[in-house]
């Protein structure tokens, strides 16, 4: 596996869950890192939480998912800190717990603009540096919702679908261009950290409630070693959480038909279906 020490990595959605971890594991690891989320105090939090000889290497870029119109100059600005950038994780997003026939249409739309629009407009940024560079990595932080669909999920897993269709393709068109320039779609279930009580409900306001299924997942801090090891080997796409989520992968892939009267019988969180 390649070393990532003296690697520009840029991160978005850093201020918190797997972001967080993300940094944490990449600042012992060497690399200078990039931090973007909204809250500039958070950043500078987690950037103090790193070690004292990592925090030189350590710039914060406050930006915002929803503006896409605006991340394509937060792209040109990441590579004026070290000169060039050499990964990109997108992992900012929001997640959702509401009903499909509940939920209107606005939430749908925040989700696929900062989920998908959001991702897609500072990858297609830093492109045109990729290319003229000939070497680069995106690193995407998907779902297991991302390769399935399940009550409750009906927007946010429709934003994961898109990225995998959005990044497959770049990945092919990439390669053309340079065969050292790489997609990883990385595919997590069930996680500890705050997304679930920021999840949009039905009307767009703040879940601000725990999911049991998250707060019993899978720390973030497994999920970041999980993902610097695939970025390590270049693979193209990771699963992890556990036996359900994953096996629901497979059901999905090999018998979807199994897989659709198992899914319809998901309990739906009551606080959720409520909102």
């Amino acid at each position: 596996m390649g070393s990532l020490n003296g690697q520009v990595i840029w991160i978005t959605g850093a201020s918190s869950g797997i972001g967080e971890a993300l940094v944490y594991n990449l600042a012992h690891q060497g690399a200078r890192l990039i931090l973007s989320a909204r809250r500039k105090e958070e950043m500078e939090r987690v950037k103090g939480n790193c070690p004292e000889y990592a925090q030189p290497n350590i710039r914060i870029l406050p930006l915002d998912l929803s503006e896409s119109s605006t991340l394509p100059l937060m792209a040109a600005a990441a590579t004026q800190f070290f000169g060039h950038v050499d990964i990109l994780i997108n992992n900012g997003g929001i997640s959702q717990r509401s009903m499909a026939k509940d939920t209107v249409l606005d939430v749908d739309r925040r989700l696929m603009e900062v989920d998908y629009f959001g991702t897609i407009a500072l990858t297609k940024g830093l492109i045109p540096h990729f290319i003229q560079r000939k070497q680069g990595h995106f690193v995407v932080i998907s779902s297991v919702m991302g390769m399935i669909g399940a009550p409750n999920r009906s927007g946010y897993a429709a934003a994961k679908h898109a990225i995998h269709g959005f990044f497959d393709s770049v990945r092919a068109e990439l390669w053309k261009e340079s065969k050292d320039i790489h997609v990883t779609i990385v595919c997590p279930g069930w996680i500890s950290t705050n997304l679930a009580r920021h999840a949009l409900t039905a009307s767009g306001a703040e879940l601000n409630d725990e999911d049991k299924r998250n707060s019993q997942g899978k720390t973030p801090e497994a999920l970041a070693v999980k993902i610097v090891s695939a970025i390590k080997k270049k693979k193209e796409e990771v699963y992890f959480g556990g036996f359900q989520e994953i096996t629901s992968i497979y059901l999905k892939r090999f018998v979807p038909g199994i897989f659709s009267k198992i899914v319809r019988k998901v309990k739906i969180d009551r606080i959720a279906s409520q909102k």
